[in-house]
């Protein structure tokens, strides 16, 4: 299973529709958002993605209105620490990467986001990941990700 990740859009619809682009030319399975979509708005670009999402709230975040708008594209949100058991991983979700040692027990991957900075870490046989920048706040380095769940692969996709 390969799936997309994305962290700190905060609102920039022209980088989320390149997002939605660039997931949907890899043929994700599915797509992580590690938080800070911040508003509503953002959450109609995303349903362009022909694969399903689902993230974890970020400090920015207008939780009631994310929620609502997920609701209604078939998306959903949740208070970290979110945990995916898929394509038999152990994948937990949180925003602040000061989350990550306090909840990964015993997780093969722990994606994270809010410091806006590309981190791809080996801890034994677990992978730590955030792709970094993508609300457009560095310019030339915004970035997504994609993890291949079997071999946890990760691959850079810059914009």
């Amino acid at each position: 299973m390969r799936i997309g990740v994305v962290s700190d859009t905060h609102n920039n619809l022209a980088n989320v529709r390149r997002i939605v682009e660039l997931f949907n030319s890899a043929r994700v399975d599915r797509v992580v958002h590690t938080g800070d979509v911040t508003q509503a708005k953002t959450v109609y670009v995303f349903a362009a993605l022909d694969a399903p999402l689902v993230g974890a709230y970020g400090n920015n975040d207008e939780r009631a209105a994310l929620a609502a708008a997920a609701r209604e594209v078939g998306f959903e949100f949740h208070e970290p620490p979110l945990e995916l058991p898929w394509a038999g991983r152990r994948i937990l979700v949180v925003h602040d990467p000061l989350d990550v040692d306090r909840h990964r027990r015993d997780h093969d991957v722990v994606l994270h986001g809010h410091d806006h900075r590309r981190r791809v870490e080996r801890d034994g046989d677990r992978l730590i990941f955030n792709p970094g920048e993508c609300a457009g706040h560095l310019a030339g380095h915004n970035a997504v990700g994609i993890v291949e769940l079997e071999t946890l692969a990760t691959e850079i996709l810059t914009f």
